[in-house]
């Protein structure tokens, strides 16, 4: 077949269709079904996903890992059979997490590529239907217009002005006109076949039918996958720092168990054995090895949040940018409103007043007009045709009138179509007693000079000029609120004119009223950009809508200021153009509105606020919406409105084009960022608690932890509750904080100021409960009171860490404000760590293993009270930070 294949451009549609064993009406199910078994599903195939037990063994060739697998052999042959055991039980219970923690992200990540599959349109039994790329098999026939992805390799039926952007696989940028002539060449490039579609190529403008030539990787584009996927996988910025701390923490921690181990082997208070499982142990235990894991489960977790609530996340660093935007660029029509136009205002008889509170029946002329005088279909479930008249339908189907009857019933007899010059439409209809109603409608200006008398309540009187006047100044101010107007007239007449001509027939109408429309805004939209803007992020709308309608929208939403003062400029697009790069880039902060400007002016405002070094959110639903996306930091496309090109160029899809849906998932961005602090803050902490009490033990020449006890308290107190800060529900207040910044790592905001206070009092504490424990102790023995004061700061050291995972829950807030038992997962992680540190001590058996003696009830006091301490300090800590940050 790849042999017949080149020649699909040389062939006659009639023949490829032969070939591919097509209708033009589509295939049938069960010619679909044979297919798909044939060639498979039309999907790239991937990289083989790595196997459970493949993971497994992967968690063997850290370098820490290897090291303490050797220090273990060396325990066993050095007679230390149970240490040996535990260390390696160790090793291996590090793996099955390790296991546990990639599957879940990867498990995250997939689901996430099923909830963004990209779609097609194809024909099947004679019927047009949306399915999902890769059930599309060969000899489908294929639908495209503008804005699509070409879903499989095919050769066009119809063209119509069909382009399609090909530079993926020609390297060519400028879009190919295609066509439907075979051509005759032998050999051509692909870029010269211009009779054929190419699988993940873009649709430019123009439509066109196709018929499947090739599906997955028996397309061009297969070919290009399959070298993709002999190469490796690059890693994200966000992977980068992380590994990048991991070096720096790696290096210092590595230097500091050498000098432990030398200067415990110089004081001669350990074998050489046991000083080396320490240092080897400390090493292990005081890098944190699994924090890359744990920041994969923590963005993965949070993209499957965001989906819950209609953000689709397509590159999973996208989570953490979303975190730090600072300014939200979106187009107006279906974001921020509702892409619908609404009967807002109605003004009859002399009279202006609310939509809804205006009731009539279809026995009153104007609501006669308004829905006669319209060309709206009656589908199934829906109308339609053009939004204003769909609009004037709706609010009477709203009331629960009988529209669509009284439609039919009162047929159209003749129409004055409308026409661009007059903004005029008329119809002539027949009615229950005889008369022939015509009726007319169009823009308030033109319809006014045609109109001679006015409905006034039940009666009719000629108009007056007062009457002139204020249909004029109503129609006015109704525009400045961007309302679209529409005005409303009739006559009776007794049979429909011959000569269907406005000047001939327009004139001497009686006017009945006014009616404003608008596409509204999301009831939701307003909240949300307020909640935004609390949150120190600025939102601006651009849109090629007028400038007045534009305004008037973004004051409803907030967006500009009421009154006087809008609190932001409003500009078109040919002042944008007007404006020089400086002086664009000095005014971009002061804009707030963006009217009657092209998809091309988006990039120009994304890179103005990026050289403010603002990170920057924008929408698009265009193909020309595409390099905005891409340049944007974060790009995001529209579910249902947004082209195959717009998605494809976006970090994140909304599934319902909702403004509001960017500012959860901007929330959502933020407690992820904070959430990975957490668990970074956390885990440094802790870690660096365990280096400072075994470096002191180490130089003061006291007995120090047995290298079994350092490693199970980093095994129960470093992964569950690690996890369990990574899915911390959002803290109060969270968007009411400013912008972090484009510069903000993990580190800032006071985490590493926090790390370092927090792992020296976890230190110190523990340090005090040995020292505590040395000068009173329970029994007389010295031999038991050492081991009574190194149980006792082993339990003190893993219940400290513990304790220690209340206080990450938030950063600089009290835990006793933001509720210290929410998180359920977390109180199981933390319960469950804190039974397998404790049943080291109590259970028999388990003493001699981790060398521990069993605790009295005072000693167990001193313990928590000396864990519980951490709680105490960190709350002192975070009350003077708090204090100061309010001055």
């Amino acid at each position: 077949m790849t042999q017949e294949k080149k020649m699909f451009y040389q062939r006659t549609v009639d023949d490829v269709m032969s070939q591919m064993k097509a209708h033009p009406t589509g295939l049938s199910d069960q010619e679909v079904k044979d297919r798909r078994e044939q060639f498979g599903a039309n999907r790239l195939t991937s990289k083989r996903r790595t196997t459970l037990i493949e993971k497994f063994i992967s968690q063997f060739k850290d370098l820490m890992i290897i090291i303490l697998i050797i220090a273990a052999i060396i325990a066993g042959f050095a007679g230390e059979t149970v240490d040996a055991a535990i260390i390696l039980a160790v090793v291996i219970l590090n793996a099955v997490f390790g296991v546990f923690q990639e599957s879940k992200a990867e498990n995250a990540i997939d689901s996430l590529k099923e909830m963004s599959a990209p779609m097609a349109t194809v024909l099947r039994n004679n019927q047009p239907m949306s399915i999902k790329s890769e059930d599309i098999v060969p000899g489908d026939i294929v639908l495209l217009e503008a804005g699509d992805v070409v879903p499989a390799d095919v050769r066009l039926i119809e063209a119509n002005s069909l382009k399609i952007e090909e530079a993926a696989l020609t390297g060519e940028s400028v879009p190919v006109n295609k066509q439907v002539d075979p051509i005759v060449e032998d050999d051509l490039p692909l870029g010269d076949r211009k009779d054929l579609g190419f699988m993940n190529s873009n649709v430019t403008s123009g439509r066109a039918t196709g018929v499947v030539i090739g599906t997955g990787m028996n397309t061009e584009v297969g070919k290009i996958a399959h070298m993709l996927n002999t190469t490796e996988e690059t890693t994200t910025p966000l992977q980068e720092n992380l590994k990048s701390l991991g070096k720096m923490l790696t290096v210092l921690i590595l230097v500091i168990a050498v000098i432990v181990f030398a200067v415990g082997m110089w004081r001669g208070q350990e074998s050489l054995i046991n000083m080396l499982l320490t240092a080897i142990s400390l090493a292990v235990a005081a890098i944190p090895e699994g924090l890359p894991a744990i920041v994969t489960v923590t963005l993965a977790l949070g993209t499957q949040q965001m989906a819950r609530h209609r953000a689709l996340i397509r590159k999973l660093p996208a989570v953490e940018t979303l975190g730090s935007t600072d300014v939200i660029a979106s187009d107006k029509t279906g974001t921020l409103t509702q892409n619908k136009m609404t009967v807002e205002k109605v003004f009859l008889n002399e009279k202006l007043q609310d939509s809804a509170d205006t009731h009539l029946t279809l026995n009153d002329r104007l609501a006669q007009i308004m829905v006669l005088n319209n060309d709206t279909k009656y589908q199934e479930n829906e109308l339609a045709g053009d939004p204003t008249e769909t609009a004037l339908v709706s609010f009477y189907l709203h009331q629960d009138q009988p529209v669509q009857k009284f439609v039919n019933s009162h047929r159209r007899l003749a129409e004055i179509p409308f026409d661009s010059e007059r903004k005029l439409m008329s119809t002539y209809n027949q009615m229950d007693d005889g008369q022939i109603l015509m009726t007319m409608k169009g823009a308030p200006d033109q319809l006014l000079e045609r109109v001679t008398k006015i409905q006034d309540g039940d009666n009719v009187r000629d108009i007056t000029d007062d009457d002139k006047r204020l249909i004029s100044v109503t129609n006015h101010d109704l525009a400045t609120q961007a309302l679209r107007v529409l005005a409303f007239a009739y006559r009776l007449v007794d049979t429909v004119p011959t000569e269907l001509t406005s000047a001939a027939q327009e004139h001497d109408m009686i006017f009945v009223g006014l009616i404003g429309m608008i596409d509204p805004e999301r009831p939701e939209v307003a909240q949300a950009v307020a909640e935004a803007k609390s949150a120190g992020i600025k939102s601006i709308m651009i849109t090629g809508d007028h400038q007045d309608t534009a305004q008037a929208i973004a004051k409803r939403l907030g967006i500009l200021g009421r009154g006087d003062n809008p609190g932001g400029k409003v500009i078109n697009g040919a002042q944008l153009d007007e404006m020089s790069d400086d002086q664009f880039n000095r005014e971009v902060a002061d804009i707030s509105v963006y009217a009657r400007v092209a998809p091309e002016h988006k990039v120009r405002i994304v890179k103005a606020w990026q050289k403010q070094g603002k990170v920057v959110a924008m929408t698009g639903d265009g193909v020309n919406d595409a390099p905005a996306l891409k340049t944007a930091d974060i790009g995001v496309g529209m579910g249902i409105t947004g082209t195959e090109v717009s998605k494809e160029a976006s970090d994140m899809v909304l599934a319902d084009d909702n403004f509001a849906t960017i500012v959860t998932a901007v929330k959502a961005g933020r407690k992820v960022f904070a959430n990975i602090q957490k668990s970074l803050q956390y885990l440094l902490s802790a870690n660096l608690g365990e280096v400072l009490t075994l470096f002191v033990m180490t130089m003061m020449g006291w007995q120090i932890l047995a290298p079994v006890q350092i490693l199970w308290i980093n095994l129960v107190t470093d992964t569950f509750p690690a996890i369990a800060l990574g899915v911390e529900p959002a803290e109060p207040g969270i968007m009411k904080r400013k912008p972090r910044g484009r510069t903000s790592n993990f580190l800032s905001g006071g985490i590493m100021s926090n790390i370092l206070y927090q792992g020296f009092f976890e230190g110190f504490i523990t340090l005090c409960v040995y020292a505590f424990a040395i000068t009173n102790p329970v029994h007389a023995s010295d031999a038991l009171a050492h081991a009574d004061a190194l149980t006792m700061a082993y339990a003190t050291l893993g219940l400290i860490q513990l304790f220690h995972a209340f206080n990450s829950k938030t950063i600089h807030e009290s835990i006793f404000r933001i509720g210290m038992f929410k998180n359920k997962f977390f109180n199981w992680a933390l319960l469950g760590s804190a039974v397998l540190l404790i049943m080291t001590i109590v259970i028999p058996g388990f003493n001699e293993m981790f060398h521990v003696t069993e605790l009295t009830a005072s000693q167990w006091l001193v313990v928590v009270f000396g864990g519980f301490m951490i709680v105490v300090v960190s709350e002192v800590v975070k009350y003077i930070q708090r204090h100061i940050s309010h001055k």
